[in-house]
């Protein structure tokens, strides 16, 4: 049986916020990577919401939340994801974060440590290499030149595995078009790669004291498993576990493996 979401419009002061809660019970927020929507959780809500009360949202500037609103780095949107839960009356929450989702929980796990209960980094990073750096120019240069079309197959090529992208790809019009339908604008996205890229806390992860799991992929082209790795080395008594397959979007390609890692360390 489905179980239906609510959905909530919250004010954070110079946004408003496209959030959306489904089931009952402790709660489990779930933050979305660069694209900033909650649908990328859509394989995981429901079986999610047998256990915990669901709560995903949109990052400011991003699919049903206010347009247009620049963002100045993942301490800005951890900022909008506290007030979030100051609106919701959340104590203190489980979160996941997947990439850029991740380095706004590390934040909020730093600046905030009384809020979060269990702490899930999914394919994300704890600073930038060159490997890294490399990457996001080429994906700036690109939006730049070439254009938001552009941009979008070149970052679903990298995101997902060729046995999972390729039958997607039998509509490939259509399979774009919903990308390019959350394109959120250009002076908004180079906000959002400037954050990622800017994204650094290395020296500071030895102070999240919350009970941490590090998930990643072993063919993770954007956060390649050494970013998982390093996480789970940095934070103290983090778990870390890689999957064979799923590449950076795992939590879609590969969401039963994923997911039941997720659950055997949220619920205990």
């Amino acid at each position: 049986m489905t179980i239906l979401a609510e959905t909530r419009r919250i004010n954070v002061g110079d946004a408003e916020i496209h959030v959306e809660i489904t089931g009952s019970g402790p709660d489990l927020l779930l933050g979305a990577g660069l694209g900033g929507r909650g649908v990328f959780w859509a394989n995981q809500i429901q079986e999610f919401a047998k256990y915990f009360r669901v709560i995903t949202h949109d990052h400011r500037g991003c699919g049903k939340s206010s347009p247009g609103k620049i963002i100045h780095g993942a301490e800005h949107m951890a900022d909008d994801l506290i007030a979030v839960m100051d609106a919701l009356n959340i104590d203190a929450a489980h979160m996941v974060g997947h990439s850029t989702g991740g380095a706004i929980c590390q934040h909020i796990a730093l600046k905030h440590p009384e809020r979060l209960s269990r702490l899930v980094l999914s394919c994300s990073w704890a600073g930038p290499d060159d490997y890294f750096v490399q990457l996001f120019e080429m994906r700036r240069e690109i939006l730049i030149k070439c254009g938001p079309a552009a941009y979008f197959t070149s970052g679903t090529y990298l995101a997902m595995p060729s046995s999972h992208l390729q039958p997607q790809m039998q509509n490939s019009r259509a399979f774009m078009a919903e990308r390019m339908s959350a394109f959120p604008g250009l002076e908004v996205e180079l906000s959002r790669l400037d954050a990622v890229v800017s994204h650094d806390l290395r020296n500071k992860l030895y102070e999240i004291p919350h009970e941490t799991l590090c998930i990643g992929a072993r063919d993770d082209q954007i956060t390649p498993p050494g970013f998982t790795e390093e996480l789970g080395q940095k934070i103290p008594g983090a778990a870390t576990h890689l999957l064979e397959r799923g590449g950076h979007f795992c939590p879609i390609t590969s969401p039963n493996a994923y997911s039941a890692r997720l659950l055997q360390f949220l619920v205990q």
